[in-house]
C-alpha cells in the first residue's frame, strides 16, 4: 500500500505483537505520520489548546484568554459546552487540510478515521452532526470536509443545520469572525429538545463558526453541544 499523502510505499514493521492482533490500517508513512502532531500536555479546559506554550498571564482556571473571553461575553456565553481536538495545526497539517479541503483529495478523511472512531468513545452525545456548507460552496469542492470525517469514521451524521452563502472564513481576521451575522438555522421539522449534540469540523480556530452553530442548536432546544475537530 501506497501513503495517501506522499504516496510512498508503506513498509509495515512486522512484530509478535502484529502477528497476533489487528493492526489499525496504515493510510500514512511514517514519515508523514511523525509530522501529525497529537495535542497533549496540559490543555485549556475548554478549547483543548495546548498551554505549555501561552504565558500565564494568557491562561486563567485552566483555560486560555480566548476561552475567558468568550466566557464573558454575554453574547456567546453558554452555548458551546466543550471542544475536543486531536492534532496540532502545524505546517505539514495545514497543508494536508488544504489539499483535502480545496483541492478536493476525499480520500484523506480515510487518515483520520481511527482516530476519531477512538476519541468518540469517550464523548457522550445523542447526535453527530457537521458544520454546513453553502449550496455554492458545497458545489465548489463537491463535498463536505466535516460530513466525510464522520462517515469515515463509520457513523452516520445527523444533518441538523444549514447556511446562507457567505465569504471563506479562512480570509477573515479573528475579529471579523467573532462579529459575523449568523449564517446557520436549524432545519425546519427537527426536534432537538434535550438532545446532546457532537459537531464535527476539521479546524478549530477562534472557536466563532461552532459557537455561531452551536447557539441556534441550544435555542431550538438541545441540552448541550460540543465539538470535536482535526485540528487546533
Amino acid at each position: 500500500m501506497n501513503c495517501l499523502y506522499c504516496h510512498k510505499e508503506v513498509l509495515i514493521e512486522v512484530s509478535w505483537t502484529s502477528l497476533f492482533s489487528k493492526s489499525k490500517p496504515a493510510f500514512l508513512c511514517s514519515e508523514c505520520e511523525k509530522q501529525l502532531k497529537p495535542i497533549s500536555g496540559v490543555i485549556c479546559r475548554t478549547c483543548n489548546r495546548p498551554l505549555q506554550s501561552l504565558e500565564s498571564s494568557y491562561i486563567k482556571d485552566s483555560q486560555c484568554f480566548d476561552c475567558v473571553r468568550w466566557k464573558e461575553d454575554e453574547e456567546w456565553s453558554g452555548f458551546l459546552d466543550r471542544n475536543y481536538s486531536i492534532y496540532e495545526y502545524n505546517e505539514f497539517l495545514k497543508e494536508f487540510i488544504a489539499r483535502y479541503k480545496y483541492r478536493g483529495d476525499y480520500v484523506l478523511a480515510k487518515v483520520f478515521s481511527e482516530t476519531v472512531i477512538e476519541k468518540l468513545r469517550t464523548i457522550k452525545y445523542d447526535l453527530i452532526s457537521y458544520i454546513p456548507l453553502s449550496q455554492e460552496r458545497l458545489h465548489e469542492r463537491g463535498f463536505n470536509q466535516s460530513e466525510a470525517i464522520i462517515k469515515e469514521a463509520g457513523k452516520t451524521p445527523s444533518g441538523l443545520l444549514q447556511r446562507t452563502h457567505s465569504e471563506k472564513q479562512s480570509k477573515k481576521s479573528r475579529q471579523d469572525r467573532i462579529h459575523l451575522p449568523q449564517v446557520f438555522q436549524v432545519k425546519r421539522d427537527l426536534d432537538l429538545t434535550n438532545k446532546k449534540i457532537l459537531l464535527v469540523d476539521d479546524i478549530y480556530t477562534t472557536g466563532s463558526t461552532l459557537r455561531h452553530a452551536a447557539k441556534v442548536l441550544k435555542q431550538s432546544g438541545a441540552i448541550s453541544i460540543s465539538s470535536l475537530t482535526i485540528a487546533r
